[in-house]
């Protein structure tokens, strides 16, 4: 089933016309991130919260 998301958004630390990707949550509490060149049509793909916290903890950590 295919997930709704609402609440897109990008970083601020991103700029206009540069290759970014959204955030947005689903009704049920799942993270979907997006490539902003696709212009909302493009696929997602679905996080849950704990897979979406494991992610940003790798990405943060200083070995990554």
């Amino acid at each position: 089933m295919k997930q709704q998301y609402s609440g897109w958004r990008k970083s601020s630390h991103s700029v206009p016309d540069s290759n970014c990707v959204e955030v947005g949550r689903s009704p049920h509490g799942l993270i979907g991130v997006r490539d902003t060149k696709e212009g909302g049509t493009g696929p997602v793909l679905d996080f849950t919260p704990r897979e979406w916290a494991a992610l940003m903890h790798a990405l943060r950590s200083p070995d990554s």
